[in-house]
């Protein structure tokens, strides 16, 4: 199994249309939406809506009648779905419900509502679905295919026994959906990040991007301003969108410093932010001298808010959500950073997880949580970088020392569920975060390995991962 399949995943890489880090903005690598997980709740979601729009738009003004819906999970969704309520976000999605603006309780109460009464509404379409008979939980292979990703979705609709829809979309990280195009198998991104769309300051590298920032004496933030404006987004409406994100990340932290209890799904783990946060404002942390808690009691507050399913921002992904705001609230509280600079470090960190995205994976079931964690803390090194006055090459380098001491980092939660160790990792990597900013600021920028290089090493560190390590539940400390 593992060994077939990787090779079918290593060909569509290849196969995917290409997508350049420049056309990703900040908007797409900061997003809005709830827990426990990017690629297992927030993209099934969003693939869920996006079936339900096709199929009211394609079937609008048909006299259609006995319909019923099946939904197909597929691989690592599958395999750690329960544990990330994969089956109660595509309810949510097949409802209309979106994760960044429907209330989170709604979004939780659509599957129950939905087994009490198996009827979808599409707008005048009526189609039966009830979640525990008409969600299907596979393996590794479609059709005895390998699979195009290990997180696929394959939506069938039926008029009587007749097939009259079918569509597979696959959560490939961080939120971001891609359709399976069922002529040539390709995986197609969205058309407005067609790469033949011209940036202002093109670039797909991180040595590109220092190239740019140097020869024309722009800032990192002023590069991507530049080319999110040639798309059609002005630098005003970034801004105000990106103080939507900041507000996000800082309500998810209050909301995990003053909430205990156990968190769900059955491995009775304490919620543990309120109480080491009253400890710290007692002024008495057992440790080394000087040592400061807050970093990792911020990551642990979002974290346990996503593991709880709550509002959480992708940072880039859900599992690693904690590491950035986390970051950013400390750097706000030891060097009482303007809004406007907090704005500049998440738009310097987007373009380090564009260059992931792009070039190896942000996606656990991809390349474990190097991939995650890993990406978040050379995202959060770069912005960190930024907001304390480095410049490009010093960003570099940060980014870099981020990536590499994550290298190999597999994602194996217990149970499926993104707690133990998800929650703890969130926390070490907003220290090793700052440590690789601190590092990066105090040299001139210089270093052996390039962000370039580092980010070829994750990718094919992926490949070669066991998949029992990328987020399968069954192997690592998953087994206990």
């Amino acid at each position: 199994m593992s060994t077939a399949w990787a090779v079918a995943f290593a060909r569509s890489l290849e196969l995917m249309n290409p997508l350049r880090a420049d056309h990703i903005s900040p908007l797409d690598m900061f997003k809005i939406g709830v827990g426990p997980s990017s690629s297992h709740t927030v993209g099934p979601m969003v693939a869920a809506i996006a079936f339900r729009e096709g199929i009211i738009k394609d079937l609008a003004g048909q006299n259609k009648s006995d319909l019923r819906l099946q939904v197909e999970l597929y691989g690592s969704l599958s395999a750690t779905g329960q544990g990330h309520a994969t089956d109660g976000a595509v309810c949510a999605g097949l409802c209309g419900l979106s994760p960044r603006t429907a209330e989170v309780d709604d979004i939780w109460s659509a599957m129950p509502n939905l087994q009490e009464s198996p009827v979808l509404k599409m707008d005048n379409l009526l189609v039966a679905f009830q979640p525990s008979k008409d969600i299907i939980w596979h393996g590794w292979f479609m059709d005895g295919q390998p699979l195009p990703h290990p997180n696929t979705i394959r939506f069938r609709l039926f008029e009587g026994d007749k097939k009259v829809a079918e569509r597979v979309i696959l959560s490939v990280g961080g939120g971001f959906v891609e359709s399976v195009n069922p002529a040539t198998g390709m995986r197609s991104a969205p058309a407005d990040r067609d790469p033949q769309i011209k940036v202002a300051y093109p670039y797909n590298s991180a040595q590109q991007f220092v190239e740019q920032c140097t020869k024309n004496s722009l800032e990192p933030w002023q590069v991507v301003i530049a080319n999110e404006a040639t798309r059609g987004l002005d630098e005003k409406t970034l801004r105000a969108k990106l103080d939507e994100i900041l507000d996000a990340m800082e309500a998810c932290i209050e909301r995990g410093l003053h909430t205990d209890g156990i968190l769900p799904g059955g491995l009775n783990v304490q919620r543990r932010a309120k109480k080491l946060y009253e400890q710290i404002k007692t002024g008495v942390v057992p440790g080394w001298a000087g040592n400061d808690l807050r970093p990792s009691v911020f990551a642990m507050a979002v974290n346990e808010e996503n593991a709880a399913g709550g509002r959480v921002v992708t940072a880039p992904t859900n599992g690693s959500s904690g590491l950035i705001p986390a970051v950013w609230r400390t750097l706000k509280e030891t060097e009482n950073l303007a809004r406007e600079t907090m704005q500049n470090g998440l738009i310097t960190a987007s373009v380090v997880g564009a260059l992931v995205k792009v070039h190896a994976s942000i996606s656990g079931a991809e390349v474990g949580c190097q991939g995650e964690v890993g990406t978040s803390c050379a995202m959060a090194a770069a912005g960190a970088t930024i907001m304390l006055g480095g410049n490009v090459h010093q960003m570099e380098m940060a980014a870099e020392i981020g990536i590499e001491h994550h290298l190999g980092m597999t994602c194996d939660p217990i149970k499926g569920l993104v707690q133990v160790p998800c929650i703890e990792r969130n926390a070490m990597g907003a220290v090793k975060a700052l440590n690789a900013a601190s590092l990066a600021l105090a040299s001139d920028g210089t270093h052996l390995i390039s962000l370039d290089r580092s980010l070829e090493v994750m990718k094919q560190t992926g490949l070669d991962m066991n998949q029992k390590y990328k987020e399968t539940a069954t192997g690592g400390l998953a087994l206990g």
